[in-house]
């Protein structure tokens, strides 16, 4: 199957959420961006190198879990993952402004 190609990070969003449709996903996903945000800011407050360290195993597990199990997919951090991360912090502030609900 040929890869879509995106553009802009505009093009993509929409073609994220389609693979972010399942609610216990969205609320994995944002555990895990939270407990990000919240392990570096952490790291840099305590000067704590595992800290950081840790980041990427939190983030990636959530989130992963969310495809793997209940939205029966592969993350698109795959195939692309710039747009696939800053989606994730997206699609974080947008479930804690409203703008997005957990159950699309």
């Amino acid at each position: 199957m040929e890869q879509k190609r995106f553009n802009s990070l505009q093009e993509f969003y929409p073609f994220y959420l389609t693979e972010h449709k399942n609610c216990t996903s969205r609320v994995l996903h944002f555990i895990g961006t939270g407990l990000v945000l919240a392990l570096a800011a952490a790291a840099l407050l305590f000067h704590n190198i595992q800290l950081l360290i840790a980041v990427p195993f939190v983030g990636y597990g959530f989130a992963w879990v969310g495809h793997f199990f209940f939205e029966k997919n592969k993350p698109a951090t795959f195939k692309h993952p710039l747009y696939s991360l800053a989606s994730d912090f997206i699609l974080f502030f947008d479930l804690l402004s409203g703008k997005q609900k957990f159950k699309p």
